[in-house]
């Protein structure tokens, strides 16, 4: 299982509708094939200054790839990460075999 997770910051000026936009495009890209979970988180914590966080899961590194290569993600990216999110970290998981 891959458990791909990115936090991030919008840029200031984003508008709540266009934050909402957003967010509402995010969660749909559990609509391509081979996205088994995903998540979309508000940051709690004083830790870090990420704003939000997005998580997903996958049963297996080609789901994974599928779903990077799929053209409504890479839409996504075009329409709304490029001009919306201001830092972002990405890391992705899959269980520790010790």
């Amino acid at each position: 299982m891959i458990k791909h997770s990115v936090i991030l910051s919008l840029k200031e000026n984003i508008s709540a509708a266009e934050r909402k936009s957003f967010f509402e495009a995010a969660a749909a890209l559990s609509n391509i094939e081979g996205v088994k979970k995903i998540e979309i988180l508000n940051q709690v914590s004083p830790k870090n200054n990420y704003q939000f966080g997005i998580a997903m899961e996958f049963d297996s590194a080609e789901e994974y790839s599928h779903y990077n290569e799929h053209p409504q993600h890479q839409q996504f990216i075009e329409k709304y990460w490029l001009n919306y999110v201001e830092k972002f970290l990405e890391i992705d998981f899959e269980a520790f075999k010790g």
